[in-house]
C-alpha cells in the first residue's frame, strides 16, 4: 500500500472516530471520556459468527462448555518427576596425570560433566599413608575448583598393605590397631586434608577387606578389623573442621569371608560401598546380583541401615569385552542411584585408556554421553493471552465489529461526569 493510500485511510478513520463521538455525546449530554479496550485480529466477513478456539489450557474460572454437556473435559497432564542422577567419574591415576586427565574423559564424552575424582594412597609405608608432602595437592586443587566436586581417596589401614603378609601376623597387625598404636598415623592425614581444604572428603577405608589380596583384610580377625575401623575413624572425625564421610568397601560375592562379619557399624559408617568387576569368569549379570552377598544384597543391606550406598570401583575384568555386562552395569546404577561410581579405566578394566574393550566402550560412551547433572526443567503449562478489560467506570458501545478493528478496539463511555457537578 503506497502513502497517498494510508494517509487516505487515515483520514476516514479519524472522521468516523469522530462521528461517532460526536453522537454519543449528544445521546449521553456534557462531561463524557472515552476509554478504548484492545480488540484481536480483524473479523471475518462473513455473517455466520465465528468459532472460538478451544484453548490449550482451561482458564482459572472455565465457562460452561457451548456444545454438548457431555463431552471429556481436558485434562492436563502432570509433569513427570526429573530423575536424579548420580555422581560419576573414573579412576585415571595415582597423581597429577590422573587430574588432567579427568578433563580428556570429559571431552571423549561429548562434555559430560564427572564431578568426582578419585585417587589412593600408597600404602608402603605410614609415611605415605599420612598423606605425604605434595601428594595430594593437585587433587584438593581440582576439587576446590567447584563445590559440586567430589574427592574419593582410598586409606589403607596397614603400612606394606600389599606384601602377601601372612595371617598370623595380620592378626597381631590389627590388634595393635585396635589398641590404638596407630592413631597417630591417621590424626596427621585428617589434619593434613584439612589443611588442604578438602575436609568433606569421601574417605574409602580399608576396602575389599572381605577378600586376601591386603594387608588390611579382616578375615584373620574379624573382631579386632571392626575395632580398629572404629578407632580410625573417631581419631579422624576428632580433627576440628573436618566433614569426613566413610565408605565401607568389600568387594562383590563371598570372597574370604562374607561382608557383612565385618560392617562395623551405623555410627562409624556412612556409606556402603561395592567394587564390582565382571567376575569370576562365565558368571552371568544375573548371577552377580541374585549371589550371597552380591549386587542385590547389598542394595538391600544398605536400605536396611539407612546408608547410602557407591561403587569406588567397577569395569570389566575375566570376561573380555563384555557389552552386556557394561549395559546392565550402567542400568542397574541408573536404577539404584548410588552416591557416586567411578570406573576403573585401565586394562583390563577399562574402556577409555583400554583397546582392548571396543565393544563395551561403545556402550559405556553411548549410555554417558553429554550427560550431567543439571535438570532438564519440568514442562510448563502456556500463559494464555490477557483477557482484555473494561476500564472503571466505563461502559462500552457496540459499534460493529469492522469499526471496532479499525479504531483499535471497542469504544467505552464514561458516565460519571456528575461527580464532577458537585
Amino acid at each position: 500500500m503506497d502513502s497517498q493510500q494510508r494517509r487516505a485511510r487515515s483520514r476516514r478513520l479519524a472522521f468516523i472516530a469522530a462521528s461517532v463521538a460526536a453522537s454519543a455525546a449528544l445521546a449521553s449530554g456534557p462531561g463524557f471520556a472515552a476509554g478504548v479496550a484492545r480488540a484481536g485480529d480483524p473479523p471475518t466477513p462473513t455473517p455466520t459468527p465465528a468459532v472460538p478456539a478451544v484453548p490449550a489450557v482451561p482458564s482459572a474460572s472455565p465457562q460452561p462448555p457451548a456444545a454438548t454437556p457431555s463431552a471429556d473435559p481436558v485434562v492436563v497432564p502432570e509433569p513427570k518427576p526429573v530423575p536424579e542422577l548420580s555422581a560419576f567419574g573414573a579412576y585415571l591415576d595415582y597423581g597429577p596425570r590422573g587430574v588432567n586427565r579427568i578433563s580428556e574423559l570429559s571431552r571423549w564424552l561429548g562434555g559430560a560433566d564427572l564431578r568426582v575424582g578419585h585417587t589412593y594412597l600408597p600404602g608402603d609405608r605410614w609415611s605415605n599413608i599420612e598423606g605425604a608432602p605434595n601428594f595430594l595437592d593437585s587433587w584438593a586443587d581440582w576439587r576446590n575448583e567447584r563445590d559440586d566436586r567430589m574427592f574419593v581417596l582410598n586409606v589403607p589401614m596397614l603400612e606394606r598393605n600389599e606384601d602377601r603378609v601372612p595371617d598370623y601376623e595380620v592378626r597381631r597387625l590389627l590388634q595393635q590397631g585396635a589398641r590404638g598404636d596407630f592413631d597417630h598415623h591417621f590424626l596427621r592425614l585428617a589434619e593434613r586434608l584439612v589443611e588442604l581444604k578438602v575436609p568433606d572428603t569421601v574417605i574409602v577405608l580399608g576396602w575389599e577387606m572381605n577378600g586376601i589380596t591386603y594387608t588390611h583384610r579382616c578375615g584373620p580377625n574379624p573382631e579386632a578389623w571392626k575395632k580398629y575401623w572404629n578407632r580410625i575413624v573417631t581419631t579422624m572425625r576428632s580433627v576440628p573442621g573436618q566433614k569426613f564421610r566413610f565408605d565401607f568397601t568389600p568387594s562383590r560375592g563371598q570372597d574370604a569371608i562374607g561382608w557383612t562379619n565385618c560392617y562395623p557399624g551405623d555410627d562409624t559408617v556412612d556409606i556402603i560401598g561395592m567394587d564390582s568387576y565382571d567376575q569370576p569368569e562365565g558368571i552371568s549379570f544375573d548371577q552377580q546380583v541374585k549371589e550371597p552377598y552380591g549386587l542385590q544384597e547389598h542394595v538391600e543391606f544398605a536400605k536396611s541401615h539407612g546408608k547410602a550406598i557407591s561403587y569406588p570401583e567397577w569395569g570389566l575384568f575375566r570376561n573380555g569385552d563384555n557389552a552386556e555386562y557394561m549395559r546392565r552395569m550402567l542400568a542397574w546404577m541408573d536404577e539404584h542411584k548410588p552416591l557416586y561410581n567411578t570406573l576403573t579405566d585401565y586394562c583390563p578394566h577399562g574402556v577409555w585408556q583400554c583397546d582392548d574393550n571396543p565393544k563395551a566402550s561403545e556402550i559405556y560412551r553411548s549410555v554417558l554421553f553429554g550427560r550431567t547433572d543439571e535438570p532438564t526443567p519440568a514442562p510448563t503449562e502456556p500463559t494464555p493471552d490477557p483477557t482484555p478489560t473494561t476500564p472503571p467506570n466505563c461502559s462500552p458501545m457496540d459499534l460493529g465489529e469492522w469499526v471496532e478493528y479499525w479504531i483499535g478496539g471497542k469504544l467505552c463511555m464514561r458516565f460519571d461526569w456528575w461527580s464532577r457537578s458537585r
